[in-house]
C-alpha cells in the first residue's frame, strides 16, 4: 500500500524546486494534491497534468499565502473540492539577502510576511477541519539558517527561526486533537535557483558538507512523506535537519 493513500495535502509554493519535489513524491505515494502558486499559470497547469497522470486528484490554486483572507479562502475551496485536508506543507518562501546595515525595512517586512506570516495564515485556516476529523499533519519548511544564522540573511534567518517556535507551540496546543506539527530544516539543496550559481562556489559548498554533496528536492520530499504519513504518528514538535550533516 502507498504511504499517503486517500490523504489530501495542501502544499504552498509548489511549481518549482523543493515544493515541486514534494508534490511529485506525495502523488507517487497516493496523495491527492492541492498546491498553490503565485504567478506562473503555465507551470501550474503543467504540474497539475503531471500529478493527475500519476493517478491522483490534483488542482493548482493561484493564492498568496502571505494574505490572511486568501489563505482562509484557499482552505475553504480545498475542503469543498477534496472533502478533507489531512496534510499541510508550508513551503512558500523568498529571500532578500543583504547585510543588516543595508537591509531596508521593506525587505525585512516582506521576508517575514511571506516566510513566517504565511505559516500562521495557512495553519489557522486548516486547524478547524483537522480538529473536526481529529487528525492532521502540519509540516513547516524552515532552514539550516533558522538553526544557526547566516551573515547577510538576518531577515531570512529570523523568519525561519520563527517557524520553529511557532511549530512547537502548535504541537503543544493541538496534540490532544491528534494534530501533529513538525519542521524540516533543509541544508544546501540543489534546485533551479542554485543552478545559476558559479560551479566553483557550489563545489566549495559541497566539500564542506560531511556527505560531500548537495541535497536534492527528493531528499526533502522523502522526509516530508515520512512526517505526513502514519509512520510518524508519535512524532510532533520536532525539527528534522535534512542537511547532509552540515550542522553536525
Amino acid at each position: 500500500m502507498k504511504l499517503l493513500e486517500n490523504k489530501t495535502a495542501i502544499v504552498t509554493g509548489a511549481t518549482r524546486g523543493i515544493g515541486k519535489g514534494i508534490v511529485l513524491e506525495f502523488a507517487k505515494q497516493g496523495c491527492n494534491i492541492a498546491f498553490t502558486y503565485s504567478s506562473s499559470v503555465e507551470a501550474a497547469n503543467a504540474l497539475e497534468k503531471e500529478l493527475t497522470d500519476l493517478g491522483v486528484k490534483a488542482k493548482g490554486y493561484q493564492s498568496n499565502a502571505a494574505d490572511y483572507e486568501a489563505a482562509q479562502e484557499l482552505a475553504k475551496n480545498v475542503l469543498e473540492e477534496f472533502g478533507t485536508i489531512d496534510v499541510l506543507v508550508n513551503n512558500a518562501g523568498i529571500t532578500k539577502d543583504n547585510l543588516l546595515l543595508r537591509i531596508s525595512e521593506e525587505d525585512f517586512d516582506k521576508v517575514i510576511e511571506v516566510n513566517l506570516k504565511s505559516v500562521f495564515n495557512l495553519t489557522k485556516a486548516v486547524i478547524r477541519p483537522m480538529m473536526k476529523q481529529r487528525a492532521g499533519s502540519i509540516i513547516n519548511m524552515s532552514s539550516v539558517v533558522g538553526l544557526k544564522g547566516n551573515g547577510g540573511q538576518a531577515n531570512y534567518a529570523a523568519s525561519k527561526a520563527g517557524i520553529i517556535g511557532f511549530s512547537k507551540s502548535v504541537a503543544l496546543e493541538l496534540g490532544s486533537r491528534n494534530i501533529r506539527s513538525n519542521v524540516i530544516a533543509p541544508g544546501f539543496i540543489e534546485t533551479e535557483m542554485t543552478a545559476s550559481l558559479d560551479e566553483k562556489v557550489v563545489e566549495e559548498w559541497r566539500n564542506e558538507i560531511p556527505l560531500k554533496r548537495g541535497g536534492s528536492p527528493e531528499d526533502i520530499a522523502n522526509a516530508c512523506v515520512f512526517l505526513a504519513s502514519d509512520m510518524s504518528s508519535y512524532i510532533t514538535g520536532q525539527t528534522l535537519s535534512v542537511d547532509g550533516g552540515m550542522l553536525t
